[in-house]
């Protein structure tokens, strides 16, 4: 179950008793997580458990109605000049890539840099040319998104997502979109990162990548945590009845 965090020395992301509704719905419900500095978490559960929705509250794409949201340190602002701040430290890489379809793929990677951090145009260009390499595609720097594949284009997100200097990176899905052939070339972009000691938050249906990149399972059901545990132990001996039916499930399918 959840155990509401204060921040510990280490916690990078603390999640402090959320609570989110979507009119009616209840999304989360007392939701309480902290993310240590290095940790890899990865969030599971079925359809509907929340689990999207905890990761866009934690850069401050949803606002909670009750609770707190710290990083490193910081409670979450809630005015948009404080948010924008907060988003240049936590990195989003989403399921549809969000790349703009009218920058080639060098732009995409230094606007965030040039326009937020204020980094000068060459210095951008040269970082996000050694990050391009760095996922793999570096060959597609003055092409458009339309002209790549989707794992080159979700590559090409990871590298623009890297490029803000994050304290965080917060993947939502980020392999659901593609094609199975490509999920691969994600998934070992991903595991490169984790070990490389990115701090990442990520929700995903990919049980080979939680198995072997994660620090920490979360198990989310009925918007709440309802279990947490590390990879192996939540594999072969999972702690509650619903993370067994959970896995039971993808395991027969």
């Amino acid at each position: 179950m959840t155990s509401p965090p204060d921040a510990a020395p280490g916690d990078l992301v603390v999640v402090d008793h959320i609570d989110k509704h979507f009119g009616d719905l209840h999304v989360l419900r007392d939701v309480s997580l902290s993310v240590r500095s290095g940790e890899v978490v990865v969030i599971l559960g079925p359809s509907g458990s929340g689990k999207s929705t905890l990761c866009r509250t934690i850069n401050g794409l949803e606002s909670v109605d009750s609770g707190r949201i710290l990083l490193d340190g910081t409670a979450l602002p809630r005015d948009p000049r404080g948010l924008a701040a907060l988003r240049a430290d936590v990195g989003m890489v989403f399921q549809s890539f969000n790349l703009f379809p009218q920058m080639t793929i060098l732009e995409n990677v230094t606007l965030g840099p040039i326009r937020v951090r204020h980094v000068p145009v060459p210095e951008a260009a040269d970082r996000a040319r050694a990050l391009l390499t760095r996922v793999g595609v570096e060959s597609q720097a003055d092409k458009y998104p339309a002209q790549l594949s989707g794992g080159q284009q979700q590559r090409v997100a990871i590298a623009r997502a890297l490029a803000m200097d994050p304290k965080v990176i917060l993947f939502d899905e980020p392999t659901s979109a593609l094609d199975p052939e490509m999920v691969s070339e994600v998934l070992d972009t991903m595991t490169a990162l984790a070990a490389e000691g990115m701090t990442m938050i990520v929700v995903t249906h990919e049980m080979g990548f939680a198995r072997r990149a994660a620090d920490r399972i979360v198990f989310m059901d009925g918007g709440r945590i309802v279990e947490q545990n590390d990879p192996e132990t939540f594999f072969t001996a999972p702690g509650t009845d619903r993370a067994r039916e959970f896995l039971s499930r993808i395991i027969r399918h």
